[in-house]
């Protein structure tokens, strides 16, 4: 019996979708996607007959379906939008379906992270600079508590997911120094993404007369900023 296939479909431009994920998309006899989150170029490249748009449908809705098909022995592919293992909420889907007595695989795809690191050409580790990355997310109406204030005192590269409709919020909590180095980027990768560069001080601001207020990554850190105050050449090119 087929496996259901979870893939990353990237951050956005349809071309940073894996080859293996590209593949699969464009073999699919049943295609769904989480909604606006993936690129319909993306969608389109599928031939399935059956797509359907997991916004808004739940588990209940969207297992049967998944599990029918493979049954049938249709390829399957539950399309998720950069990289699932970020904030994918798969692992219940997943649950769900083994416990239907059917197997799963998993395609890696490109976290909106790296696209944002891309289009920023800039690393979010840099020797001297940054050593760590911390991913998180602010408290909302699934998550009663965070921990960005405790993790902003390491005063290592942050990325902060899921928070672009209260960034004023989200900085006051920031234990880093004011004037450290911030960046919004929205719909990175997309034709339409935008890039707002300020400090931990000013972002919230700026976002908020850009327009951004959905679908954007928060990132903080020295490693954004313009003079990298410590950095050490790499010893790989010595």
């Amino acid at each position: 019996m087929n496996p259901i296939w979870f893939v990353g479909a990237g951050p956005g431009n349809p071309d940073l979708i894996t080859v293996k994920g590209n593949n699969l998309v464009s073999s699919a006899d049943l295609l769904i996607y989480a909604g606006s989150l993936v690129n319909p170029e993306l969608v389109s490249r599928s031939p399935a007959s059956e797509k359907y748009d997991s916004n808004g449908m739940s588990l209940e809705e969207m297992t049967p379906l998944m599990v029918e098909a493979a049954r049938d022995g249709k390829k399957v592919v539950r399309l998720h939008s950069g990289d699932p293992a970020l904030y994918g909420a798969i692992v219940e889907q997943i649950q769900l379906i083994r416990n239907e007595g059917l197997s799963i695989e998993v395609v890696p795809g490109v976290s909106s992270l790296f696209g944002a690191a891309a289009a920023l050409q800039t690393q979010l580790t840099l020797r001297g600079v940054s050593e760590s990355v911390i991913i998180t997310r602010p408290a909302g109406k699934t998550l009663e508590h965070d921990h960005i204030a405790e993790y902003s005192q390491h005063g290592e590269t942050m990325a902060i997911f899921l928070g672009s409709d209260r960034l004023a919020e989200v900085v006051a909590k920031i234990a880093h120094p004011p004037e450290t180095p911030a960046v919004v980027i929205y719909h990175a990768t997309w034709p339409d993404q935008k890039i707002i560069r300020g400090t931990v001080a000013t972002i919230a601001q700026q976002a908020k007369d850009a327009g951004i207020c959905r679908s954007a990554l928060l990132l903080i850190g020295d490693v954004f900023g313009d003079e990298l105050p410590g950095h050490v050449r790499s010893e790989l090119y010595s």
